[in-house]
């Protein structure tokens, strides 16, 4: 006799990512002085981001035939989500690089390239799924879904 199959045994890393997460965010406040954040820190918020998203998307698709108005809001979340992962990639930008990366970095040695670009790449194939199942409209309407219960 097998037991029925756990929630998360769908999605055995997100579990593993939420608590990676949850790790950092207690090691961030509790520490006396807090570091600045840096681009390392965003460039794995965003690896999270979109795979949380890609996550999302799977759910909406497979939410969406048997309950509709499910899958529109996790639709909905999809956008946003994609909306966040834009900021921080922005954000990204926005930092100053170390000079001690820059010493160290040796792009010709990096078959993905120069490890700014990794992030680059993944908002670049992300972003081509959300422009593919959004609109223009749909990624500027403000948050207005409330709780149904």
């Amino acid at each position: 006799m097998t037991s029925p199959p756990r929630p998360d045994d769908a999605h055995p890393y997100l579990r593993a990512a939420t608590a990676g997460i949850r790790h950092h965010t207690h090691a961030r406040s509790t520490s006396a002085l807090p570091a600045p954040v840096d681009r390392a820190h965003l460039d794995v918020l965003h690896a999270h981001l979109v795979a949380l998203n890609r996550l999302l998307n799977q759910l909406a698709e497979t939410a969406r035939p048997p309950h509709p108005s499910a899958g529109r809001h996790l639709a909905a979340a999809h956008t946003r989500l994609w909306q966040a992962s834009a900021e921080v990639h922005t954000t990204f930008h926005l930092l100053p690089t170390a000079a001690a990366d820059a010493a160290e970095c040796h792009p010709e040695r990096l078959p993905e390239g120069p490890p700014v670009l990794t992030i680059c790449q993944r908002h670049l194939a992300v972003g081509h799924t959300v422009r593919r199942k959004t609109t223009p409209a749909d990624l500027n309407r403000p948050h207005t879904t409330a709780c149904v219960r």
